[in-house]
């Protein structure tokens, strides 16, 4: 049975989250925002595509929807501006116009993709999620982020662009790969940890059910989750401050994310921004030792790594400092005060960042001891 949340913008409702176990209600829910009058351009890229993208495509052609789909390369390297004239390219030669639509199908490369065309094809045409991965459900289709990578750097060119709905078919979950599917559970830890306890302690007790996919705790996990995220986005929508708590693990993550070439996952490269950011907030006495090692152990149960090897810590702080979160040279860096409750903090000293890195590198020295 589908389950929904609204998210509200200046304190007015501003799109639904809908959680259901198919595709059969999406149609209903587009046909909610009108959408019978207008033409749909399905964004994805070809690894989606080739599972569920002539899915929705039939899906849709069966109402008499006219409907077109574009198809872009997969892969994280491709989200950027070429990627972004080549959607525009095809809506203009489609003859899309601003009352028109279009829906992301894919993960959080797709979404933020088809949401940065969506803010800036003709100054703004509506856009609906459908995310197909567990990170993209749990974070990165909620809230009107969006954006492109330049030259390498995350997310450096964007805009902040609501979508109408965003549509969650949690089978999807089902059909991911196993390093994909646990990416995405950095997320859903991060939320726990930076907001509420007792969901963290939630997602411990239920690892069983989570790593086994079971529907119905995926549902109910997800929920919780984007409760959290929403309830963060409402009250700053525009991140001008306490939204900046998302970014925990970020940081670093992003510099090792950027530094590995993106071989390894986003929310991999979380769960080690995380276990950096956890390292100084013990080191400044707001942790407890035993809280920290049990935030480092606890994402190995999920299958995600609290290491990382070939990496030069001294390039993984200059990345950081290259970070866009960077406010009058120095970095917001967002710490755990105790486990479920997080600080922004920008006092955080290159010596100890550089300290953190070295606890999350594991060196050939490492190996030999």
């Amino acid at each position: 049975m589908s389950e929904r949340l609204s998210v509200l913008y200046n304190k007015k409702p501003c799109y639904d989250i809908v959680f259901s176990q198919g595709f059969e209600e999406l149609w209903q829910e587009l046909a909610m925002l009108g959408c019978e009058n207008k033409r749909l351009c399905i964004i994805t890229d070809s690894k989606v595509n080739e599972i569920y993208g002539d899915t929705v495509l039939t899906l849709l052609g069966e109402k008499g929807q006219k409907t077109v789909k574009y198809v872009f390369q997969e892969g994280e390297e491709r989200k950027n501006l070429d990627t972004v004239k080549g959607i525009y390219r095809f809506l203009i030669e489609e003859g899309f116009d601003r009352k028109d639509m279009l829906l992301a199908l894919g993960g959080g490369v797709v979404g933020d993709i088809a949401g940065y065309v969506a803010a800036t094809y003709l100054r703004g045409i509506d856009f609906v999620q459908i995310p197909s991965t567990l990170l993209a459900q749990a974070d990165s289709s909620i809230g009107g982020k969006t954006g492109v990578d330049f030259d390498g750097y995350k997310n450096m060119v964007g805009a902040f662009k609501m979508p109408r709905l965003v549509y969650m078919n949690l089978s999807l979950l089902q059909t991911l790969e196993e390093r994909q599917y646990f990416s995405g559970f950095a997320e859903i830890m991060k939320h726990g940890l930076i907001k509420d306890a007792l969901f963290y302690e939630w997602l411990i007790e239920n690892m069983y059910e989570i790593c086994e996919r079971d529907l119905n705790v995926l549902q109910e996990m997800l929920m919780r989750s984007c409760t959290i995220k929403k309830l963060v986005v409402e009250k700053d929508p525009m991140e001008q401050g306490e939204r900046a708590l998302l970014n925990f693990g970020h940081t670093v993550g992003h510099a090792i994310e950027k530094a590995k070439n993106f071989t390894l996952y986003h929310g991999e490269c979380v769960a080690l921004g995380a276990v950096a950011a956890a390292y100084i907030s013990w080191k400044r006495e707001l942790l407890s030792m035993e809280e920290y090692y049990e935030v480092r152990d606890m994402f190995v149960p999920f299958y995600l790594p609290v290491s990382v090897d070939d990496i030069d810590p001294s390039e993984i702080l200059r990345l950081t400092k290259a970070d866009k979160k960077m406010e009058s040279g120095k970095i917001k860096f967002i710490l755990l005060k105790k486990i479920g409750k997080a600080v922004v903090e920008s006092s955080v000293t290159d010596e100890e960042i550089l300290s953190a890195i070295n606890e999350i590198y594991f060196s050939e020295e490492d190996a030999h001891a």
